[in-house]
């Protein structure tokens, strides 16, 4: 097949043999029995009584249920709410009351999340589904389904919403949205919703976005998902990889030699990946590195944290110059730099994807010239959000067409963006500004530290000072000692106003799983009963 029609739903009904899906298990799924499955789920979710418009949430892992509810929102004319799994039940039941969720289906490995929320959010009990952890399983009269069963407390079996129901294609088609919710790292999550458009999901080209990263249909690609699929860049990437004819590998719990193993073994072609799995990667034995061949490898697609400038060229001389930086934000992108321009321009995220432009401004709204910092700004041409229930919050960060999640950064004099760090992480210390991604990178350079994080704290003088929490590389004892030879470090890094006046250690960073570090849980118990200057 040279050209794949347009769209999952098209190319199953062309070629229901061909193989699109790899579980978690390594069980092999083929477009058919997948699209039956989406199918069934749409059948099951109308006779729950969702209709077009109408919402529903998901706490799973990484997969076949995650897709097929992805499937059948998109055809349906439903909004797909993923919930990440590791929010505790309060969290969950924020997220499933606000978006207005008429059903929710958990896996029982999040149990007692899942039931502490679907309780709070008082939803009752036929809407409640659990999905369980022994793998796949026939539902009865669905042969090869998916539908497996789980026990929590107050939850239907997911199969029930699947059993008797036919996996013919539905009536009334019509193209739906994933409705993510933003991390939270700052407050409360916000919804992003996005209109609707009305349209047969056939005459949307659901595959373009891999188009701007040069990753084209089929050409024996091979996606694989390493990060969790409730992130909104990763079920981008893979359901957009589903549309134009790859096949996707499904990963649950991420490890850097598993990660490996598969690229070598189902021959992986493209990725989305984050700052933290490379430097994870990176800290393998060298003669672990090279048992496994990565030579498939086109397209390793970070995003989502900043990448420390010697993490990033240490990958570029394993991997080559499938590595790749994309700027975006659930909300929308943003940039992109290929190897060749990062190698060009250290430290760039890239130029302006073509459906979207950039721009930096000062706090009075005013646009700023190249080289100048500033908040970073960003337009979409393929249409405009909303932040559910949220109209202050959706004005308030926008400039005209343009939007910010408050980044700041600068454009170059070739329109490449180079960010500096968010605005609400800026440490003011004495009148000045400290930017801890500079800091976070230094620490990341010493053999002792796993990860790190840099913050203000309170400082009666200078108003903030500079406070490292430090992730011990294993083998290596928490403790003053380290701290001072941590501090000795920095000193031959950074600036004096730069280096931090003092180290704690933590077990784990918190971070999820797709790097993304919830730096407001680490600062906050510093400042309590004291306002913060920024």
């Amino acid at each position: 097949m040279s050209q794949p029609p347009n769209g999952f739903w098209s190319q199953a009904t062309a070629d229901p043999e061909r193989v699109v899906l790899v579980a978690t298990d390594g069980e092999e799924w083929t477009a058919g029995r997948l699209h039956a499955e989406a199918n069934r789920l749409v059948h099951g979710l109308r006779a729950a009584g969702l209709e077009r418009g109408d919402s529903f949430a998901v706490v799973l892992p990484n997969g076949v249920e995650f897709l097929t509810a992805h499937l059948a929102a998109s055809q349906a004319g439903f909004y797909l709410v993923p919930v990440n799994h590791h929010l505790v039940g309060p969290e969950i039941a924020w997220i499933v009351a606000d978006s207005g969720a008429r059903v929710l289906i958990a896996h029982e490995r999040f149990g007692d999340a899942a039931r502490h929320a679907a309780d709070e959010a008082k939803l009752a009990a036929d809407r409640r589904y659990v999905v369980g952890a022994a793998g796949t399983a026939n539902t009865a009269g669905t042969a090869g389904a998916a539908g497996t069963a789980g026990s929590v407390e107050g939850f239907r079996p997911y199969r029930d919403l699947l059993d008797g129901q036919p996996g013919t294609v539905p009536a009334d088609r019509t193209l739906g949205w994933v409705m993510n919710y933003t991390s939270g790292t700052t407050g409360r999550p916000r919804g992003i919703r996005r209109p609707l458009p009305g349209k047969l999901p056939e005459e949307t080209y659901l595959g373009g976005f891999l188009g701007i990263f040069g990753i084209k249909p089929f050409d024996d690609n091979v996606h694989l998902v390493c990060s969790p699929l409730y992130h909104t860049a990763v079920l981008q990437f893979a359901g957009a990889s589903l549309h134009i004819g790859h096949r996707l590998v499904l990963m649950d719990k991420w490890t850097p030699e598993e990660m490996l193993r598969l690229i070598d073994t189902q021959r992986c072609t493209h990725t989305h990946m984050v700052p933290t799995q490379f430097h994870r990667l990176l800290a393998l034995p060298e003669h672990t590195r090279e048992a496994f061949d990565v030579s498939s490898m086109r397209h390793a697609i970070h995003g989502a944290a900043p990448c420390p400038d010697h993490v990033k060229r240490a990958m570029i001389e394993w991997w080559g110059h499938s590595v790749e930086e994309y700027y975006a934000a659930s909300e929308g992108g943003g940039a992109f730099a290929t190897a060749e321009d990062w190698l060009k321009k250290p430290g760039t995220v890239g130029k302006a994807w073509p459906i979207s432009e950039l721009a930096v401004f000062d706090d009075d709204g005013n646009r700023l010239p190249p080289g100048e910092l500033g908040t970073v700004y960003m337009k979409m041409s393929t249409g405009g959000f909303s932040y559910h229930k949220d109209e202050s919050k959706t004005r308030k960060n926008r400039i005209g067409d343009f939007f910010t999640v408050g980044d700041l950064g600068y454009l170059d004099e070739d329109g490449y963006l180079f960010l500096r760090d968010r605005k609400i992480d800026m440490i003011i210390s004495g009148g000045v500004n400290i930017y801890p991604a500079e800091i976070e990178a230094a620490l990341l350079t010493h053999p002792a530290v796993a990860d790190a994080a840099v913050f203000g704290i309170p400082h009666d003088d200078w108003g903030e000072a500079v406070k490292a929490v430090v992730e011990p590389a294993p083998g290596c004892e928490a403790g003053e000692a380290l701290a001072v030879r941590i501090l000795e470090h920095c000193a031959q890094q950074l600036a004096g106003y730069k280096r931090p006046a003092s180290v704690d250690f933590i077990e784990a960073m918190p971070r999820d799983p797709n790097g993304k570090l919830y730096k407001r849980r680490l600062r906050e118990p510093y400042w309590e009963g004291r306002t913060r200057p920024v």
